[in-house]
C-alpha cells in the first residue's frame, strides 16, 4: 500500500538510518511494477541484509526465504523466483529474502574474535526484522540451514508463521556437513569442498558438471570464506529441533511440533529423505523450480490464498508416488499439525493426524 511504502520511505529517523534504501524497478508483470528495497536492519545479534521485493498486502503473509550454508539469497533462489509460476503468486505477495550474516554478495570480513551468531540466535533476528519492515506474518521458504532456522523459528513463534516450505532440512544435530565430507575421498581443509558435498550427491558432482561448476565458483569467489567457515560452524553446532508427531488423545497437549502447514521438498539423492521430488539432486529450486513452483502454488491454495489461480499440471499430477514432493492440504486454522520427525523415521505422512496428505508426483 502506498501508506505502507511512505512508511519505509519516512519512518523514525533513527530507524530509517539503519537503512540501505536502494531502490529499483526490478521487474514488472502485467500492469504491476514490483520495487525493491535492499535493509541493513540492526537486530539483538547484529546486522541482517534483507531484500524486500514489493509491499505487504492488506492482511497476507509475506513470503519470507532463508538460503542455505555456500550461498545467498540470490544464488539460492534467483532461479525459483524467475520462474514463471512464482512470478504469478508474488503478483499476490511480497517477498523478503534474508541473507545471513556476511553471506551476502561482497560482504565485508568480520573483525578477529567476531562470535557469529549460533542457529537459535540467527532465528531470534527475525522477528526485528518483520517489526522493521511492518509484517505481521510470513510463510517461510527456507533450504539447508535457512530451513532448519525457519523450523526454530515457526516453533518459537507460532503466531508469526503462517506456513513452511522446508527444503532439504534436517532437524537433527549431528549430521548433514559431516555426513557431506564423509562422501569425499578422504578430509579435506576445504571449505568450498565440503560445501558442495552438503549441496551434491557424489553421483551429481560427477556427472553434472555444468552445475556444479557454476555453484563451485560462486561459493569460491562471490562468498566470502572466512564469513562462510563461521555460517558452516555455526550449522555445524546446531542442537537437535526434538520435534515429534502429536498423537491425539495422548500427547498433542504437549508435544514440542509445528503449529502451521508445512510442505516438505527433498531432491531424490538428498539424505533427507521424508519425501522426494524426481529427478532432482541437492538443490530441488534450482534443478526443478517448474516442480517446486507449481507445488508451492498448490500448498498456498490450500492456506485459502490464490483460490482462483490455475494448477492444471498438478490437477493432472495428485497420484501417490514413491518419489514425489509431500504436502499438507489444509485450511488456514493454526490448529493444524504439519511437522517434521526426528532422524529415524522415514515414509509419507498419510496415516498422521491432522490434515490429510496428499502425495504429488514430480
Amino acid at each position: 500500500s502506498l501508506s505502507h511504502l511512505r512508511g519505509l520511505w519516512k519512518g523514525d529517523r533513527k530507524l530509517y538510518s539503519l537503512y540501505t534504501l536502494n531502490h529499483k524497478y526490478s521487474h514488472m508483470i502485467g500492469f504491476s511494477i514490483c520495487l525493491t528495497f535492499i535493509h541493513d536492519i540492526e537486530t539483538t545479534h547484529g546486522v541482517l541484509h534483507v531484500t524486500m521485493r514489493g509491499v505487504p498486502k492488506g492482511n497476507r503473509p509475506v513470503i519470507l526465504t532463508y538460503h542455505d550454508i555456500g550461498l545467498n539469497h540470490k544464488s539460492c533462489f534467483n532461479t525459483l523466483f524467475n520462474f514463471e509460476d512464482m512470478l504469478e503468486i508474488t503478483q499476490h505477495f511480497a517477498v523478503v529474502h534474508v541473507d545471513a550474516p556476511g553471506q551476502q554478495e561482497a560482504a565485508p570480513p568480520f573483525p578477529t574474535g567476531y562470535q557469529y551468531p549460533t542457529m537459535d540466535e540467527l532465528s531470534e533476528m527475525l522477528p526485528s526484522v518483520m517489526t522493521q519492515l511492518k509484517v505481521n506474518s510470513v510463510i517461510g521458504i527456507g533450504v539447508g540451514a535457512g530451513a532448519y532456522i525457519l523450523s526454530r523459528f515457526a516453533l518459537n513463534n507460532p503466531t508469526l508463521v503462517e506456513g513452511l516450505v522446508l527444503i532439504n532440512v534436517d532437524p537433527c544435530a549431528e549430521g548433514w556437513i559431516d555426513w557431506a565430507a564423509s562422501k569425499l575421498s578422504g578430509w579435506t581443509s576445504n571449505i568450498v569442498d565440503t560445501v558442495m558435498a552438503h549441496h551434491f550427491s557424489t553421483d551429481e558432482l560427477t556427472d553434472n558438471q555444468e552445475l556444479v561448476q557454476t555453484y563451485r565458483l560462486h561459493i569460491a569467489q562471490d562468498i566470502n570464506q572466512d564469513n562462510l567457515a563461521l555460517f558452516c560452524a555455526s550449522y555445524n553446532g546446531r542442537r537437535d529441533l526434538e520435534i515429534e508427531r502429536p498423537v491425539i488423545g495422548l500427547n498433542e497437549d504437549t508435544v514440542n511440533t509445528l503449529t502451521c502447514p508445512s510442505l516438505l521438498v527433498v531432491g531424490d539423492t538428498s539424505p533427507a529423505v521424508e519425501a522426494v521430488m524426481a529427478d532432482c539432486g541437492g538443490l530441488p529450486q534450482v534443478v526443478q523450480p517448474g516442480k517446486l513452483a507449481e507445488a508451492f502454488k498448490y500448498f498456498v491454495q490450500g492456506m485459502g490464498y490464490m483460490p482462483t489461480a490455475g494448477m492444471t499440471r498438478l490437477a493432472r499430477s495428485r497420484t501417490t508416488s514413491s518419489t514425489s514432493i509431500t504436502s499438507m492440504d489444509s485450511s488456514r486454522s493454526r490448529n493444524i499439525n504439519n511437522l517434521l520427525e526426528g532422524a529415524n523415521t522415514t515414509g509419507g505422512l498419510d496415516n498422521q493426524p491432522g490434515p490429510q496428505t496428499m502425495e504429488v508426483s514430480c
